[in-house]
């Protein structure tokens, strides 16, 4: 892990807010997530869930405020942090004319794998795909683009894991492969990930968020949250409805 990893929070952010044109989108976002938590963000739809993680992923920049993932500014910092972190989510980005192997070739080189060919059959046998590994991506199933796409969002070692959505229109066997993955990778990572599965959400995390409109409603460690109350204020989030 980089030293970056090492700080005691992971994710730093402060009155961060995202707007496109008149709606904002996120509003005054603040909290800290220590280093080797497991965040799941709640929230209706529109809630501003996923702009939130493209802005921690630096795939969108901030309209105000700021936030510092593994010690590093989105924006400032926004090259060597994309070396850092993963990326799962319901859109494999995945290349489909080239076989699973080669998708995975074409990623161990922009990230400079060391003994690229070893890693990557580690991870399709990891995401039982070894012997699909020559098959061109657009022959899968939607679990097994789902598959390779952990492989190669793990493909770095990333010392954050963002996953938007990440069991969407996955089979059983697929969503067993993912919580396995998750699992043996768990320990000194820091995951993110959005959900509408609450039961699935509050299954994983160590720390748990609620956004609607943009704000937070709830950021709370899961020791500390009481379900049926949780539920609750989920609830009314949806019944608030979306601006």
């Amino acid at each position: 892990m980089t030293d970056a990893a090492l700080t005691s929070n992971a994710l730093e952010v402060r009155d961060l807010s995202r707007t496109f044109g008149a709606r904002k989108a996120l509003d005054g976002v603040d909290f800290d997530l220590p280093t080797g938590a497991f965040l799941s963000i709640f929230g209706p739809n529109g809630a501003g869930k996923s702009t939130l993680l493209k802005v921690l992923s630096t795939l969108t920049p901030p309209s105000k405020g700021s936030a510092k993932v593994l010690g590093l500014d989105v924006v400032e910092g926004a090259v060597e942090l994309r070396e850092r972190i993963g990326f799962i989510s319901h859109n494999p980005l995945l290349y489909p004319d080239l076989s699973a192997e080669e998708n995975l070739e074409f990623f161990a080189e922009i990230y400079c794998i060391d003994r690229p060919k070893e890693r990557i059959r580690e991870l399709l046998d990891a995401v039982e795909l070894d012997h699909r590994r020559l098959d061109l991506v657009r022959t899968f199933s939607r679990g097994m683009l789902q598959r390779l796409s952990i492989a190669r969002a793990l493909l770095h070692d990333p010392a954050l894991i963002y996953l938007d959505e990440p069991y969407s229109g996955l089979d059983p066997h697929a969503m067993d492969i993912l919580d396995g993955l998750i699992e043996r990778v768990r320990e000194g990572r820091t995951f993110v990930m959005v959900s509408h599965d609450l039961s699935k959400g509050l299954e994983l995390c160590s720390h748990a968020l609620i956004l609607s409109k943009g704000r937070i409603v709830l950021f709370q460690d899961k020791d500390l949250i009481d379900e049926d109350e949780f539920h609750q204020t989920y609830r009314s989030t949806v019944g608030l409805g979306v601006s």
